[in-house]
C-alpha cells in the first residue's frame, strides 16, 4: 500500500471508529477524494482483517469501538520506526502473515496520540525503499505455519517438492529445524530422509505439504551460521579458497564500503583501486557475484577461479554473438 494511501485509510479508520455512521458521499467530501476512492479504501480495510460494517437504515458505515487496542504508550522515535518498518521495509522482504502485520501496524496508528500520528503520516510520506525482486509464494503464510509448527513440535513433515536439480517434482519426508530469509526468498533446513543429509528447501516450490504424524529428536543444536560456515551465501562446497580481487577504481569505493563476508579484507590502492581478499567454502556462488562487476574487477587468485570466470565469460560471448 503506498504511503499517501496509508495516511488516508488510517484517517478513514480513525473516522469510522467513532462511534457514528458516515455515507461514502461524506467520507468522500471529507478526505478530498471520490466516492470511487472510499470504496477502494474500505476494501484495503476489509483485505487486512478490519471488521467495518454497514448500516442499509442511514446508508453509513462504521467500525466498532472496542475492535482496536487501548492507547499505546510510544514516543515518537518509537512509533516511527515501527511504522517503517512495517509500511516501507516489509516491501524488502516477502513477510509471513503480511496482512496481519499491516493490520496491527493501522491498529498502533490508530491509537498513537494525534500528534504523533500526524508527524509520523507526513514524514512516511517523504521516505521511501526500494523494493528488491522477490520469489513470490502464494502459499507462503500456511507453508510458513506449518513448517513452524512443525519446528516447535518437532514433528516431521511430508512434501511435494519442486526440485529444479532433479527437474522433477519429488517427495520429501522432512525433519525440519530452522526457517531462514536469504537471497530473496525464505527457506526451510532440515535433514531429508530422502538424501539421508541435511538440506535446503525454497518455500516457493513447495507444491504439497502436511504433517506426517511422526516425532523426531535431533536438531536441537542446529546452528544455521555453523551448518553455512565461510560459504559465500547458501551452498557450502566443503573447501576453503583463499580469493584475491582486485577492483577498479570505477568500482572500487562501492565494494568497499559494503561487508560482502565475514573474512573480507580490503587494501586500498594509490591508483584508486581496491584489494579485496575472503576466505570462502566453494566458488560456484562468488563466480556469479564477480561476473556482475563485468570488466571492473581481475580475479588475482586462486587459478581455480580465475578460470571459471573466463570460462563462463566466454560461454557469454558465444551466447551474445
Amino acid at each position: 500500500m503506498k504511503t499517501s494511501r496509508i495516511s488516508r485509510v488510517v484517517r478513514l479508520l480513525t473516522t469510522l471508529q467513532s462511534g457514528e455512521d458516515y455515507a461514502v458521499s461524506d467520507l468522500a467530501k471529507m478526505f478530498g477524494t471520490s466516492r470511487r476512492t472510499v470504496f477502494r479504501d474500505l476494501k484495503e480495510l476489509q483485505t487486512v482483517g478490519v471488521p467495518y460494517h454497514y448500516n442499509a437504515k442511514n446508508g453509513g458505515y462504521a467500525i466498532d469501538p472496542e475492535f482496536f487496542l487501548p492507547p499505546i504508550d510510544l514516543n515518537l522515535q518509537e512509533a516511527l520506526g515501527l511504522l517503517l518498518l512495517v509500511h516501507k521495509a516489509s516491501g524488502q522482504v516477502q513477510l509471513p502473515f503480511k496482512k496481519s502485520a499491516l493490520l496491527a501496524a493501522l491498529k498502533i496508528e490508530n491509537n498513537l496520540p494525534p500528534k504523533i500520528r500526524q508527524y509520523c503520516n507526513t514524514t512516511l510520506q517523504n521516505i521511501s525503499i526500494r523494493a528488491n525482486p522477490q520469489a513470490p509464494s502464494s502459499e507462503l503464510d500456511k507453508n510458513f505455519a506449518e513448517l513452524q509448527k512443525a519446528i516447535a513440535g518437532k514433528m516431521k513433515v511430508g512434501m511435494q517438492y519442486h526440485s529444479f536439480f532433479d527437474g522433477k517434482i519429488i517427495d520429501v519426508e522432512l525433519c525440519p529445524y530452522h526457517l531462514m530469509h536469504s537471497r530473496r526468498a525464505w527457506y526451510v533446513l532440515g535433514f531429508s530422509d530422502l538424501h539421508k543429509s541435511i538440506r535446503t528447501f525454497k518455500l516457493n516450490r513447495i507444491r504439497e505439504l502436511k504433517s506426517t504424524g511422526k516425532r523426531f529428536i535431533d536438531g536441537q543444536r542446529f546452528d544455521a551460521d555453523d551448518y553455512f560456515g565461510r560459504a559465500w551465501s547458501m551452498m557450502p562446497e566443503g573447501k576453503i579458497y583463499n580469493i584475491k580481487l582486485r577492483f577498479l577504481p570505477r568500482v572500487a569505493d562501492n565494494v568497499a564500503e559494503v561487508q560482502w563476508h565475514g573474512t573480507q579484507k580490503v587494501t586500498r590502492n594509490g591508483d584508486g583501486s581496491a584489494i579485496v581478499e575472503f576466505r570462502v567454502d566453494g566458488l560456484r556462488e562468488i563466480t556469479w557475484w564477480i561476473l556482475g562487476y563485468g570488466d571492473q574487477v581481475e580475479v588475482l587468485a586462486p587459478k581455480q577461479l580465475r578460470s571459471k570466470v573466463l570460462e563462463t565469460a566466454k560461454n557469454v560471448i558465444k551466447i551474445n554473438s
